[in-house]
């Protein structure tokens, strides 16, 4: 980038609001994939105009242009592998208006998860997307991802919870899509399309969010299983019954022997799965629901059932869930982290051949996440300072990403494309499919300023 051009970017967002030494930029040139590159400056909008003139200004200079939240991102996307400029839209963290009455609420898109949680539980109500750094994650980067979390099982992801969008286009036009109802069909649905394109479309600069009523109680339940094809069978029982789970998580083998040998959670000898379980509602339907939840669960395989009682009972199983982060980072201090999905009936035979891949190419493999919808998180365990294995984990993922499109999955339900499966994306969707994206690409972004090299894979 040129001396003019960072004055010309002084000038738009203000120099309080632009960072250009190499030392400053540094942090803002990775995220939770553990990739670096530094770009050349990084700005901070304060307000949806000056997000129009920056982008404008970088279409005119072809400047690529890299969106970013908070950077807890874990496939690269907002890496500004081109350089250029990084648009940091941590300081626009507004709640511009919040709606009780018709359960909405619009924020601009550096606002934290928690903080809306918390703005809205004032009012008796939340918003379902809840990713485990909801404490520290931003909403734009929600939408960028379509980032969910435990509670999509029962009340979906943010394309089904964001009524409208206010956005930004890669040529700097100004727009609006969706609406402020809970229902509407006027044109194409472009707030869907743009929740989950990791900024490659369009940077939003406002969120109308829908919100729901907090549910008056909730019962948490931690089932064991001594093999993980009981624990499955358990998972299609559950959500074959009526009384649908607000979270259903699974844990395999070798999570629990992490959590056994780096925590102080207490589990039987013969557990070889586990599902905690969250229901809530009434409290009226609250045991209905515990009871219609614990028979699906029931089968010759399970070990041990138990209900919480208090709060602090619930608290403690959901510690053992949380206990495996740390439990990882002590094993392995680097992990490749997926978050594939695959129909919930062909759970066990992605956990079974996840064992002959652990088995086949000499690595770790751990195996959690949201089973309720198929969404697991697979957990590549490599030593960095091991060539054999290092060398070994690119054919092992590639393998574990044929298995899951095998069984009628998905490559990832969650954590999005970024770099780390760019390269992967052909293999789940055909030619004229992707041809079709890339005219999007092409109509939203004409000179691919935003987040470029991203997403989809490159035209060959």
């Amino acid at each position: 980038m040129t001396p003019d051009q960072l004055k010309k970017l002084a000038t738009i967002v203000g120099t309080s609001d632009l960072l250009s030494d190499p030392a400053d930029c540094w942090t803002y040139g990775y995220d939770n994939s553990r990739r670096q590159q530094a770009p050349d400056a990084v700005a901070f909008p304060r307000s949806h105009e000056v997000v129009c003139q920056l982008v404008k200004f970088c279409n005119q200079e072809k400047i690529p242009l890299t969106p970013r939240g908070r950077g807890t991102g874990t496939t690269g996307a907002s890496v500004p592998i081109r350089r250029g400029l990084v648009m940091s839209m941590e300081r626009m963290d507004r709640i511009l208006d919040i709606d009780p009455a018709n359960r909405t609420m619009t924020v601009e898109p550096g606002v934290i998860n928690k903080a809306v949680q918390d703005c809205a539980g004032k009012y008796g109500l939340f918003w379902a997307p809840d990713p485990t750094s909801a404490a520290f994650c931003t909403i734009g980067g929600n939408l960028a991802y379509n980032s969910a979390g435990p509670r999509a099982i029962k009340y979906g992801t943010p394309r089904e919870n964001v009524l409208g969008l206010r956005a930004v286009t890669g040529g700097g036009e100004d727009f609006r899509c969706g609406v402020r109802t809970t229902k509407g069909v006027v044109g194409y649905d472009l707030t869907r399309l743009l929740i989950g394109s990791e900024g490659t479309l369009a940077i939003i600069t406002e969120a109308i969010l829908k919100l729901l009523p907090l549910p008056a109680a909730k019962a948490t339940m931690q089932a064991v299983y001594r093999d993980i094809n009981s624990a499955a069978l358990a998972i299609s029982g559950i959500m074959g019954q009526p009384e649908i789970p607000c979270a259903l998580e699974l844990i395999d083998a070798q999570a629990i022997n992490m959590i056994r040998h780096h925590s102080h959670a207490k589990l039987p000898e013969q557990a070889a799965a586990m599902l905690i379980i969250e229901a809530d509602g009434s409290p009226a339907a609250l045991a209905q629901a515990i009871s219609s939840i614990h028979a699906a669960a029931h089968n010759d395989g399970l070990v041990d059932f138990k209900s919480a009682t208090s709060r602090e009972e619930s608290q403690a199983l959901w510690d053992t869930r949380k206990a495996l982060s740390p439990a990882l980072r002590t094993v392995a201090p680097k992990k490749i982290n997926e978050d594939i999905v695959v129909p919930v009936s062909n759970i066990p035979q992605l956990i079974s051949g996840l064992e002959k891949l652990a088995q086949q190419f000499g690595i770790t493999i751990v195996n959690f996440g949201h089973a309720g919808n198929g969404n697991i998180h697979v957990n590549l365990l490599v030593d960095p300072d091991d060539e054999h294995q290092m060398a070994q984990a690119d054919p092992c993922l590639a393998q574990v990403f044929d298995l899951v499109l095998s069984l009628n999955g998905t490559l990832s339900g969650e954590h999005g494309v970024g770099l780390e499966k760019r390269d992967f994306v052909a293999r789940e969707i055909g030619p004229v499919a992707l041809d079709l994206m890339q005219r999007i690409k092409n109509q939203f972004d004409p000179n691919h300023i935003l987040n470029p090299d991203k997403m989809l894979p490159p035209i060959q």
